[in-house]
């Protein structure tokens, strides 16, 4: 049977997929003009995505599962081997990132919430990927003390250009009266630098200081997304705020963000947290959400495939439902633009650039989907 023009010529927009979720027109945005397309669905709250020399996908479900998704969106079965996961609340299977040696060593970095004494905590996890199963699994950090809440785990995990690896740790919700981000004695509200065996390295700030080894910096409520400054190589966090206060910091060695002390949100449902939005010696944000989108993971656009976006920051937001692009200058964020709210309208959870320069997305849904946006043109 003969394939009608117009239908050909869908299928051949959408690579080898089938027609995708979303409709396949294009959409003008400031800089670009770009096609939303689904590679794929059916995933459950997929939380992190780390792309293979291959081109396909290594994929984390908060559920517990990790699967290879091919480039042309066939989902893999769960791999085997994962330690034991708390997946209860905003706990579960996260992050995942590849060893910046990967293609000699076959090692993947994940991070999860880990059942223990006391309730659960982040943890992270080397393993090596073999053919749908993970061997060698050795848990390298352990965030303590664990809690008994399922809330705010952080959990995003980065290489820096020595190949040192940062972790970035939530709040768990824990009583403001603890103040336990405040405090350099344990890992809540915290980003923590190790090398990638799980020791400690040599130039951190606090080893044999007056904090644990591993704190690199304090005072955070929950980092969901960093990214690496392709220039400077500094490392940039979005913290999700309370009721407004979502912020965009530079993670910087030794410097406190506040929190709980100072914040631009408010309880929910309304009333003041801490003692307003500047004290001595607390970092003032880069930049700041009044009221919040609730954001989530982020990456710098650095692609040939949309010249316009380069040097963009990409931020992905839950409660908001946008892509927000950011035009970066220096270490101000001079504009912000909103994307996606019309064309996916779901909370996205996540947002990596591939290796031919698309953006790819995560929904946070329990039929989550990877989407990509590729150029109209």
């Amino acid at each position: 049977m003969k394939l009608s023009t117009t239908f050909t010529t869908l299928l051949l927009l959408a690579g080898t997929l089938l027609l995708p979720t979303w409709a396949l027109s294009a959409t003008d945005s400031e800089r670009a003009s770009f096609v939303v397309e689904t590679v794929t669905d059916g995933l459950s709250n997929p939380w992190g995505l780390a792309f293979l020399p291959d081109g396909s996908m290594l994929v984390t479900e908060r559920s517990g599962q990790m699967r290879i998704v091919t480039a042309q969106g066939k989902k893999g079965p769960p791999l085997q081997g994962l330690p034991e996961i708390v997946a209860r609340g905003q706990g579960g299977l996260l992050d995942v990132t590849l060893d910046p040696a990967f293609g000699d060593n076959r090692q993947i970095y994940f991070s999860f919430s880990e059942p223990g004494k006391g309730g659960s905590s982040t943890a992270v996890a080397r393993a090596q990927l073999a053919d749908e199963r993970l061997e060698n699994v050795e848990i390298i950090f352990s965030q303590q003390p664990k809690v008994k809440s399922h809330g705010h785990f952080g959990s995003r995990l980065i290489f820096d250009q020595q190949g040192k690896l940062f972790i970035t740790l939530g709040d768990r919700q824990q009583d403001f009266d603890l103040a336990y981000p405040q405090k350099l004695d344990n890992h809540i509200g915290k980003v923590v630098r190790i090398n990638s065996d799980g020791s400690i390295p040599a130039d951190n700030p606090y080893v044999d200081g007056e904090g644990l080894d591993e704190i690199w910096s304090w005072g955070h409520r929950n980092i969901q997304g960093a990214a690496l400054h392709p220039q400077t190589g500094e490392l940039w966090t979005n913290e999700h705020g309370p009721q407004g206060g979502d912020e965009i910091n530079i993670a910087r060695a030794t410097l406190n963000y506040g929190w709980p002390e100072i914040t631009y949100g408010e309880q929910y449902g309304g009333g003041k947290i801490g003692r307003g939005v500047r004290q001595e010696k607390m970092e003032q944000p880069l930049y700041y959400w009044l009221p919040s989108i609730a954001t989530a993971g982020m990456t710098f656009y650095t692609g040939e495939a949309f010249p316009g976006w380069q040097g963009s920051l990409f931020v992905t937001s839950l409660r908001g439902q946008v892509l927000s692009r950011l035009d970066i200058e220096g270490e101000r964020v001079m504009h912000e633009e909103r994307l996606l709210q019309r064309e996916v309208g779901k909370r996205l959870r996540h947002v990596v650039e591939g290796p031919e320069g698309y953006l790819y997305l995560l929904t946070d849904e329990s039929n989550g989907a990877i989407v990509r946006l590729r150029p109209a043109h």
